[in-house]
């Protein structure tokens, strides 16, 4: 029999297994502005590469689980999943596309705040103090990133919150409600969930870009070439294998401390694109981030601790 040593190492070495997946999905969302900003320069519009990336690798988990429509069949309620993994998607894409990808990322990352809400909503967890605290300082952060600076509204000439921060905030609102769902339907079968995962990602991702197109608000599908297919093909690969990294360290972390390593996006996200020039910082975007920053860790930091 193995010994307590044993058990104890092999434990360990599982949770830094899950959390090194976590840290490559956190990775693969991070850096995930530039391609789709390579995208766009050839003339896919982001809500058109949401569409074909997630089509892609919506048709590779049928390969890899030819039977995983019949789990949504069964469970139909994953349905919901699907809206809401779409929703973050297209808010998420888009915004870090159009919008300054710093403000944007820490926008999105109100998902923490926005936990409190959708689980008193949709899981019955009554919200305490301390959670209520949390939003609050949330909200503070959020107010001060939207604080215009000197020169006006920063990324809108016309209006404040421009569209890329309603996009990164609605994006993040559906994350929180993806997240919650993924827990409520914990016992549907994985592959079913992936399904509706990758599936309303580019459902959503191409009816809204074809409503878009058909008002005159976007251009249709770029000549094909191989710079804007190749791109493509490989940001899908990096999301199915962001995904199933998500799945395996999400499925045997708690809940508490996959939200901790997932902040590791912000980082990953705000060096690439200051490297970059894609983001430019204010002071009052870096104080009013470190506030969101600070009520995710407050939210997850407790109870990873002695997890």
């Amino acid at each position: 029999m193995p010994t307590d040593s044993q058990l104890s190492g092999g434990a360990t070495t599982a949770r830094w297994q899950a959390v090194a997946c976590l840290m490559f999905n956190a990775l693969v969302w991070g850096v995930s502005w530039w391609p789709f900003r390579e995208l766009q320069s050839h003339g896919l519009h982001p809500l058109w590469a949401t569409g074909l990336i997630y089509s892609l690798a919506w048709g590779s988990v049928l390969l890899l689980a030819r039977h995983a429509w019949r789990g949504l069949w069964a469970h139909p309620v994953l349905l919901w999943l699907a809206l809401a993994s779409g929703m973050t998607n297209v808010g998420f894409n888009w915004a870090v596309t159009v919008g300054d990808v710093v403000r944007v990322v820490l926008l999105f990352y109100l998902m923490p705040a926005w936990s409190v809400l959708v689980a008193w909503w949709l899981l019955g967890e009554r919200p305490n103090a301390a959670s209520l605290l949390r939003l609050a300082l949330s909200l503070a952060g959020v107010a001060l990133v939207l604080m215009p600076d000197a020169s006006g509204m920063p990324g809108s000439a016309s209006g404040w919150p421009d569209a890329a921060d309603t996009l990164a905030i609605l994006g993040g609102l559906s994350f929180a409600l993806t997240n919650a769902l993924l827990l409520k339907y914990r016992d549907t079968p994985p592959q079913a969930r992936m399904f509706a995962m990758f599936g309303g990602g580019s459902l959503l991702a191409l009816i809204t870009a074809s409503v878009g197109w058909m008002q005159g608000a976007i251009a249709g599908w770029p000549v094909p070439n191989t710079a804007w297919m190749l791109t493509g093909l490989l940001l899908a690969l990096a999301f199915l294998a962001g995904n199933l990294a998500l799945q395996f360290g999400a499925a045997r972390l708690p809940a508490s401390t996959t939200a901790l390593v997932m902040l590791s996006e912000v980082v990953f996200a705000s060096v690439s694109s200051i490297a970059l020039g894609a983001a430019t910082l204010h002071a009052h975007t870096v104080i009013g981030g470190a506030l969101i920053l600070a009520s995710a860790l407050w939210a997850a930091w407790p109870r990873a601790r002695g997890a």
